[in-house]
């Protein structure tokens, strides 16, 4: 993920979040795991928030979609020492 990307996906977060019903997966078809991160490197949800995802009430994923919004906005899928926007090290 870019800054673009999480810019892009920040802002389906905030549209997303006023649905009054039938809220979308924030899926992207990416799904990796940034191993730094714990984050989907396409949609910014957990491992939690993923497998739960067909079980959550609206409400509850309106919630997770305001997580990714602000973990978008934050900027904490990068690397903290932005080597890489994937988490990959070299030794």
């Amino acid at each position: 993920m870019n800054f673009a990307e999480a810019e892009t996906l920040a802002e389906r977060a905030a549209a997303v979040q006023a649905m009054v019903e039938d809220v979308p997966s924030p899926c992207s078809s990416v799904c990796r795991m940034d191993r730094l991160s714990g984050f989907c490197e396409g949609c910014l949800r957990t491992i939690p928030e993923i497998a739960g995802w067909s079980r959550m009430e609206d409400e509850t994923r309106r919630h997770v979609w305001r997580a990714i919004e602000l973990r978008a906005k934050a900027g904490i899928w990068r690397a903290p020492d932005g080597t890489s926007d994937t988490g990959d090290r070299h030794a």
